[in-house]
Parts: C-alpha cells; structure tokens; sequence
C-alpha cells in the first residue's frame, strides 16, 4: 500500500511534545522522504490544570484531548509518552497502537542549582515532584528531605526551581534529552535507587484502527524491543488496576538474545512498605509476563495496599 501525501500529528502543546513531533517527523521523513507531516498541537486539561491529577481522572487528562481529535479526524497521528496513557482501560474505541519508537533512557535525574547529589542533599531540602512514585520511594530512602508539589512541563518546572519554589526537582532524564537541558542534570539515579515508571522513555504512534494507510506507513518505525517491553509493562499495569495515587514503579528488559524480564515494585506512600516482584518470561509472551508479576504482587497484598490508598 503506498505512503499517504500528508500525516497530521496531533500532540500536546508543550515544549517537550513538541519535541517528541519532530523525532516522529524526523523518523517519518528518513522512512519515507514523499511523505509530508503536519502538527496539530492541542492544549489538554492536564497541561491546563495544576492542581491534584485525581481531580481530573488521573493520567488521562493527558490524553483525552489529544484522542478526540485523531478520533474525529482532525489528525491522522497521535505521539503519546506511554507512561501518560492510562493502562487500567482500554484505548479509546477505534484507535490502535501503530508503533512503539526505540526506547529512551528511562532513569530518573536529580536537579540541583549546586550539583549536589541525592545523598548529599542536607535535611530539609525541599525536592519538586508531584509524582506518588518518586515522593514514595524517597520517602523510604531519604526520609529528611521534603517533598513539595510541582507540576508543569519540565521547561515550567526549571523556572519554579529558578525562582526558588524549590531547592531541587526530580525529573526524567529522557524528558531533559528532549528539550535538551541535560546541562542542568546533577545525578543520573539508577533504577535501583529511584524505580521508574511504567512506559518511561517510551514513544508510541496511536491511529485510527480502520486507517491503514497511516498504520503502514508509521508501523516501520517500531522497535521489537521497545513492543515488547511496552506490551509486558502495560499488561502488569492492567492487571494490577492501581490507581492515579498508587505509587507503583516497573521496567521491562528484552535481551538481545530475545528473553524479556520484568521488574515490578508497589509501595505505601511513605514508602515504608515495598512489595517486590521480579520474573523472566524467555521468549514467552510478554503479556503472560506482565500478567504473571502482577499476580505475583497481588499475591503479597498488593491489591488491599492500593485499595488502601485514598483516590
């Protein structure tokens, strides 16, 4: 089937969106120079509002904007960073995943004006994350610094920082290489000491399901590794059914020989209880993966700890 003339991609408005487009349309232009590409940006309600995201139905808020218009056909394309689609539902009626693009980094990075690292930060720092992920796990790792509310894009979130909302900020590498402000990078933390979240660093290329002519198109983009990785994360999320407040923390790791692992953590949200999962799936599906060490979680509690957890 050949290439269509034109692609509209719809995305968020914000700086790093943005970004991503031009990776896509980059990507897009190599695979098929023919090809023209259009941005559709749009403003969701998550970009819009500051306050808590379970006010709004957590991690969709992200999305729904951008969904209603690649479902109405103002857009042929839709970029999304995989840990803001929500896992818990299905996609909206009639859109697919086209392709998942070849994995970022997906570590966390501690900002500090004085590079100072985490175990360097004196007690009482006051750290900028509005994630439940990140504040749980630094809670149960560096209970003497503080956590404070900060939301926005990661351009908005360095300005906070600048004008001393905070004395510090947690933010993902990958998002820092996008808008290229590594420069500000105090540590890389290892996924050991900050666990990322589910679908960190990944790209995915959402679509009509009836418009093949784009799902062709864009579908020789995906990365095999980043598919199945993206498919074992998304499944364990799914099963797992946690909640926007739920800190839950995970990554899948295929090996160049094909076996896939997945790693899995659910925690209180003072981070004094962990429940832990780890399994190796070879070759197998990676959706019985992210099945299996969901069930291995819920098996130690996990479902009466995000149930316990107000939302």
């Amino acid at each position: 089937m050949s290439a269509p003339e034109l692609i509209r991609i719809v995305s968020r408005s914000s700086p790093m969106a943005l970004a991503q487009v031009e990776r896509v349309r980059a990507e897009l232009a190599a695979l098929h120079p023919g090809v023209r590409t259009e941005v559709v940006p749009v403003t969701t309600s998550g970009d819009r509002w500051m306050g808590d995201l379970a006010k709004l139905g957590g991690k969709g808020a992200f999305t729904k904007e951008v969904d209603a218009a690649l479902i109405a056909g103002e857009a042929d394309l839709a970029v999304h960073c995989v840990k803001d689609v929500p896992a818990d539902r299905p996609l909206p009626a009639g859109t697919t995943f086209a392709a998942f693009l070849k994995r970022d980094d997906i570590r966390d990075a501690l900002v500090h004006p004085d590079g100072l690292t985490l175990n360097e930060l004196p007690a009482g720092t006051r750290v900028g994350t509005s994630s439940v992920r990140r504040i749980a796990q630094l809670a149960g790792s560096h209970p003497h610094l503080e956590c404070v509310p900060m939301r926005g894009n990661a351009n908005r979130r360095l300005e906070k920082l600048a004008a001393g909302d905070a004395d510090a900020l947690l933010l993902a590498v990958s998002g820092l290489e996008r808008i290229e402000r590594t420069d500000v990078i105090s540590e890389i933390l290892s996924v050991e000491t900050m666990c990322p979240p589910i679908g960190a660093g990944i790209l995915a290329l959402q679509c009509r399901e009836d418009d093949t002519t784009t799902i062709d198109a864009v579908s020789g983009l995906g990365d095999p590794a980043a598919f199945r990785e993206a498919t074992a994360e998304r499944m364990f999320l799914h099963v797992l059914q946690g909640h926007c407040n739920s800190p839950i923390a995970g990554y899948a790791l295929s090996e160049r020989s094909g076996d896939l692992s997945l790693r899995a953590r659910v925690f209180t949200p003072d981070g004094k209880t962990v429940l832990n999962a780890h399994e190796w799936a070879g070759r197998l599906d990676p959706a019985t993966l992210g099945t299996s060490v969901a069930v291995a979680l819920l098996r130690q509690g996990a479902r009466e700890l995000i149930d316990g957890i107000a939302h």
